[in-house]
Order: structure tokens, then C-alpha cells, then sequence
């Protein structure tokens, strides 16, 4: 990653602000321990499948200008511009914490998704294992498992993914919100290319892995016009599932957002803008339940049928993955040491 200037968004959280009246200088990368004590999240909202994530890493190397967990690093006192980028906050007692939650007589099996917030396979994961270390945890306890990435590294745990296939529940989605490189590396400048992420989803699939497609987000004006190739391109590489999300622009998210649009594609700024504000009733973002992942009004809803009618011509199954609640979960705690069976 080149070294930048360090750029955050006021963060509200802080009672003072820092402002560099000479050079500003670059941000550099530091990584960082968190030792909560606990480390699975409880999702709440109705807009999302799955009740319960794990997150080993807070903020991400991926820089992605559209995330949407920025503002999250503010909470940590950091900023949601290069501090999310370059702070990264790791767990190391992840698998730890996993297994212990596991054991408490309360935990009844129900999927856990990798990540609710940051990706779960970015860079960094190629070194620290934590979430290799979690999912050997759910396999060793037949716990159901979904995960979204956009990091071919999870090409690394195919032998653990196949075995949380073949004995819990395994669902994977590959995140490919682009067809078009020069305007992928525009958005998203530390990810895998939009073909080696097709390469992933073909490999997954050639192992025996569910996999699906997530055109998350899709941003009005700028990819909705590579939906149809993504689709196609997904479902020849071997995806047979498929869900896309609106641009959401919480915070300041907007203001990394725009930044970024004007800087790298300053052409087409200004119609992208103008199209997500006729998603979101004049508006950049629309943060109420039910419409703040598809958006209102007639673009939203041109793009709905749209995604639609590719994904049913291509025969992509556009129901999420999640079967939790459906049938009984495969979870099993496993036999400590010494235990003595009883048939009587």
C-alpha cells in the first residue's frame, strides 16, 4: 500500500480535532489488539440474514471508498477515512472466544456469518490465521457458517470449508460489485481484480462449496450497467446464488465517498451522484429499515427488476442462503477427553 496523506471526516465522537497547518503527513500502517471479551455480534437489524457475526479485524486494508463500516472506527477514536484504512484493530483470542461461546448451555447452533463489518480475508489474515482459527472452531462443533468476502485468500481453507460443507452448513458469497477493472480499481484499490474474484468463485466451486455472488453495492450511474456481466460472468464461473445491495452512504461515509468519485472519476461524478440522490428521495443516504439496502422510487426500482430478470435468465437463485430456523442445526459439542458413554 503507497503511503497518503493523512484524510479523516471529522469524527463527532471526539472533543477535539486535529488540523496540520504545514505538510500533512502520511498514514501509516498500525496494527492494532483488541482483548474484548467477547466476539460474537448480535445483529438486530431486519435488513440482514443471519443474527450472529464474527468480526476478527476492525478496519481494512482493502480501502474501499463505498464501506459502509466506516464510521465504526470512530467509535475506537480513529477516523473514517486513512485511519480505516492503516489502524487496523485485530483479535487474537478470536478462536478462543468462539469456542468458549460455544460452550455455554444458551448457544443453540445458529449460523454465524463472517464478517457483519469488515472483510474477514483481507491481507492481513494471510499472516494472523484468526479467521482460518475460528472456522476450524466451527467445524470442530458442526456449527453452521456464511460468509462474504472479496479476498481470494479464502482459497487457502478449502479443506475446513469442505468439511463445514459436508458435516454443518456452509454458504459463501464472493463480492463482485464490478466488471469493469479501471472502474473496480477506482473504488476499491486493495482488492483482487474483478476476473481473479471470478477465478475464486470457480475454484470454490469446483471443490464441492456453495457459492453465490454478491453485487454489494451497487452504486446507481456507475456499475449498474456491469450487473448483467457480473451475473452472466458469475453463474458461467459457478455461483448458483446471487443478492445485491444498494449503495448505502452512512455518515461519513459520503464524504470518502464523493471524495474518491471526484478524484479518480471526475467525468462521471456528477450523474452518479445525481442517480443515487433519485434512489434515496433527494437525498445521498436513507438510513430507515426496510428501503436504506434497495432504495426507493423509479430508478430503485428499474434496478430491482433488472438484477431480477438477469439472475432468473442466467438461473440464479436470488433467495438468501440462510436456511437457519428451517431445520434442526447439525451443531454438536464435541466429547471432552475421558467423557464415559452411557446406553442405559
Amino acid at each position: 500500500m503507497k503511503p497518503r496523506p493523512v484524510s479523516n471526516p471529522p469524527n463527532p465522537w471526539d472533543t477535539t480535532a486535529v488540523e496540520y497547518l504545514e505538510e500533512i503527513p502520511p498514514s501509516k500502517l498500525e496494527v492494532l489488539e483488541d482483548h474484548s471479551r467477547e466476539v460474537l455480534g448480535r445483529n438486530d437489524s431486519p435488513d440482514v440474514g443471519f443474527t450472529w457475526s464474527v468480526n476478527p479485524y476492525r478496519g481494512c486494508l482493502h480501502a474501499c471508498a463505498y464501506c459502509y463500516a466506516r464510521p465504526y472506527h470512530e467509535y475506537l477514536g480513529f477516523g473514517a477515512g486513512t485511519d480505516f484504512e492503516t489502524k487496523l484493530v485485530v483479535k487474537p483470542r478470536a478462536a478462543e472466544l468462539l469456542r468458549a461461546a460455544f460452550e455455554r448451555k444458551s448457544w443453540k447452533g445458529e449460523t454465524v456469518a463472517f464478517s457483519g463489518v469488515t472483510d474477514c480475508y483481507q491481507p492481513l489474515e494471510a499472516s494472523l490465521r484468526l479467521t482460518r482459527s475460528c472456522l476450524e472452531v466451527c467445524a470442530e462443533y458442526r456449527n453452521p457458517v456464511g460468509i462474504i468476502t472479496k479476498g481470494p485468500l479464502i482459497e487457502r481453507d478449502l479443506d475446513v470449508l469442505q468439511t463445514l460443507a459436508q458435516e454443518a452448513r456452509l454458504s459463501v458469497y464472493i463480492t463482485l460489485p464490478f466488471h469493469d477493472e479501471q472502474v473496480a480499481r477506482a473504488m476499491e484499490p486493495y482488492v483482487a481484480t474483478p476476473r481473479r474474484r471470478l477465478q475464486t468463485i470457480e475454484r470454490l466451486a469446483a471443490a464441492g462449496i456453495t457459492v453465490g455472488v454478491a453485487v454489494a453495492p451497487l452504486i446507481p450511474g456507475l456499475n449498474d450497467e456491469d450487473l448483467a456481466r457480473v451475473l452472466t460472468a458469475a453463474r458461467e464461473a459457478g455461483a448458483t446464488r446471487a443478492f445485491y445491495t444498494l449503495l448505502r452512504l452512512p455518515g461519513p461515509v459520503q464524504t470518502v465517498f464523493e471524495e474518491r468519485l471526484r478524484e479518480k472519476l471526475p467525468l462521471r461524478a456528477e450523474r452518479v451522484l445525481h442517480r443515487i440522490r433519485e434512489t434515496r428521495g433527494g437525498a445521498l443516504n436513507d438510513s430507515r429499515f426496510s428501503v436504506r439496502m434497495s432504495g426507493e422510487g423509479i430508478y430503485a426500482d428499474t434496478v430491482r427488476k433488472l438484477f431480477d430478470t438477469v439472475a432468473r435468465r442466467v438461473g440464479l437463485n436470488t433467495t438468501w442462503a440462510s436456511d437457519e430456523g428451517e431445520k434442526e442445526s447439525p451443531f454438536r459439542r464435541p466429547m471432552k477427553p475421558g467423557t464415559q458413554l452411557s446406553f442405559f
